[in-house]
């Protein structure tokens, strides 16, 4: 058997008495974290995102080999859904412009914040969620349900994120032109904050493209599993997402990346 398939005896006597090499042990305990957190998201994380929470976690791993462990085992995630629509653009009022231009990156907390309404179907009705989120983190910061989608709750939600953030310079907070961002107890409600307004501009979905990020998230990671009997029953599932899966997610890649940054700047400042 050696001879044809042109193996030393040695070698195979050496395979037979430790059968498990130490990279097959490797394999096995990142297999078993890689259960963990697809288990703990509801079976909905993919290999993309579970190789970002696994390098969150300080493990280096590629996103090849975690993808390749979990196509082995039949752990996959939930597919995005293709979706069509359009979206009927409104006027702007006088005075606010679009001031992110779709730029969504933030290098500090607490300077620029999406805002957005989504809805979520129960057997009572729709439920409409506000999130206000924040684009250094992609902490959501602040956020509000209700059975209408009235310019109180999006007040509701902006007033939360103040609440939580104790924020004191200026913040950039971008909306779309729905009718409850441009009426006047919103703005009025951003300028007592010393928030400024920012919306997108005629026909542009793209322009608010973070917030729809992650109401598209949110969808495909829970609600599309999940059939609400009651509209209470939706708002303890989502607030157990925001909450519990996606914020703390979010707090611990931010730490991970500030660890990152620390290790690179440290030398430097050690030789300067």
């Amino acid at each position: 058997m050696c001879r044809c398939l042109k193996v030393s005896a040695s070698g195979y006597y050496a395979w037979a008495s430790n059968p498990t090499s130490d990279r097959d042990k490797a394999n096995q305990r990142l297999l078993a974290r890689i259960r963990e957190i697809h288990a703990d998201s509801g079976g909905i994380i993919g290999a993309p995102r579970m190789q970002e929470d696994l390098v969150a976690e300080g493990q280096s791993v590629s996103l090849n080999r975690v993808a390749r462990l979990m196509s082995a085992n039949g752990l996959q995630g939930w597919p995005r859904k293709k979706r069509r629509g359009m979206r009927r653009p409104s006027l702007r009022p006088a005075g606010i412009r679009n001031h992110l231009e779709r730029d969504f990156t933030a290098l500090e907390p607490n300077t620029k914040w999406v805002t957005d309404i989504t809805e979520i179907a129960t057997q009572e009705g729709k439920l409409y969620l506000c999130v206000v989120l924040d684009l250094f983190s992609k902490l959501v910061v602040g956020w509000s349900m209700h059975h209408r989608q009235d310019r109180h709750m999006v007040v509701r939600a902006v007033e939360m994120a103040v609440w939580q953030r104790q924020v004191s310079t200026p913040v950039i907070l971008h909306s779309d032109r729905g009718t409850q961002f441009t009426s006047g107890d919103f703005q009025r409600c951003l300028v007592r904050n010393n928030l400024v307004s920012s919306m997108s501009a005629v026909g542009h979905c793209g322009d608010n493209a973070a917030c729809e990020g992650f109401f598209g998230m949110l969808k495909r990671e829970r609600i599309h599993h999940c059939h609400y009997r009651t509209q209470d029953e939706a708002r303890s599932d989502i607030f157990d997402y925001i909450e519990r899966f996606h914020n703390p997610r979010m707090r611990r890649r931010v730490a991970a990346q500030d660890l990152k940054l620390s290790a690179v700047l440290k030398p430097s400042v050690e030789t300067g």
